[in-house]
């Protein structure tokens, strides 16, 4: 099989919601993600190049999905705080097909109680149907 060249990204309802809601206080939010999925995302998962921004939760991955945690996401609107910007980014990575499913998006600043465990749930489903 060939190495993938691209990967298509989707988004959950509850990652669509949570970036509208998080759009409001970092206007720079839908640019700074494209800048993470070519930087991060792409560089970890095809160039097989680790910039220790990606990290796969353990507990979540398996031979057919990788759930990584983005810890490492620059954001433009916070001024001076470069990738230590406390936004995370969980999504699911779908080895076979090249495909990433974005779960969440927070800030760590208003951290809230993570729900990301019903959302890979969905996403395993997805995959088993």
């Amino acid at each position: 099989m060939a190495t993938p060249t691209k990967i298509e990204y989707d988004a959950t309802d509850v990652f669509q919601k949570d970036l509208k809601r998080l759009l409001k206080k970092f206007q720079t939010l839908e640019e700074d993600l494209e800048t993470a999925k070519r930087n991060a995302i792409e560089l970890y998962h095809l160039k097989n190049i680790d910039n220790r921004s990606v990290f796969p939760i353990p507990d979540f991955c398996n031979d057919a999905i990788l759930v990584c945690k983005i810890k490492k996401f620059a954001c433009k609107s916070l001024k001076g705080r470069g990738v230590m910007s406390g936004i995370r980014v969980i999504y699911a990575y779908h080895v076979d097909a090249s495909k990433a499913d974005f779960i969440e998006i927070y800030f760590k600043g208003v951290c809230r109680r993570m729900r990301f465990c019903n959302e890979i749930r969905i996403v395993r489903d997805r995959i088993v149907e």
